[in-house]
């Protein structure tokens, strides 16, 4: 299936996440984005935030193929939670992370983040949706599995605005940053 595009409809699909009650909650994305502007940006794996920041590391390193990719330290999340404030004053009614994983990892995660205001943290446990958006990353033969591509998303009532989806290792082009320079 070839990647979500600017100018497609997001597919609809359920994500689950846990409320303010902490309750599990199941939730349709397009009852999130109809009729608002989101930014749904997605990363392959929750991140190591407590123990690289406990260990004072500036990146890490992954090896794939005798090439090595540098993920720099934590910069997709917060970036979107340091702007969100910004991106809302520019019409963005959601601010919306997705993952490959389950909702309490999703949950635990969110909480590492105590300043976040207004991203949610959505879990895609099967990868249905990220199949459905055609971002999907087979990483089975490293025991990871399906997980997402790095990507961001700006939709504007269900259609895609901006697709900035990285390649690779790679952390270019899915930032809030570039996001603010699409509104």
């Amino acid at each position: 299936m070839a990647p979500i595009a600017v100018g497609d409809a997001i597919p609809d699909g359920t994500l689950a996440y846990f409320d303010e009650q902490d309750q599990l909650q199941q939730v349709s994305v397009h009852s999130l984005a109809a009729g608002k502007k989101a930014v749904l940006f997605a990363v392959p794996a929750p991140s190591l935030r407590l123990a690289a920041s406990d260990l004072k590391l500036q990146r890490f390193q992954l090896r794939s193929n005798c090439h090595v990719a540098s993920i720099f330290r934590l910069k997709h999340v917060p970036g979107f939670i340091e702007n969100a404030e910004l991106l809302k004053s520019k019409g963005v009614d959601e601010i919306l992370c997705l993952s490959v994983n389950d909702p309490f990892v999703m949950k635990a995660w969110a909480k590492t983040y105590p300043e976040n205001k207004h991203v949610k943290f959505l879990a895609d446990g099967s990868a249905k949706y990220t199949h459905a958006l055609g971002l999907e990353l087979d990483l089975s033969e490293k025991g990871l599995g399906t997980r997402s591509r790095r990507f961001a998303l700006l939709v504007e009532d269900l259609k895609v605005k901006a697709a900035n989806i990285e390649s690779g290792g790679e952390f270019t082009v899915s930032g809030a940053d570039e996001i603010l320079k699409a509104l």
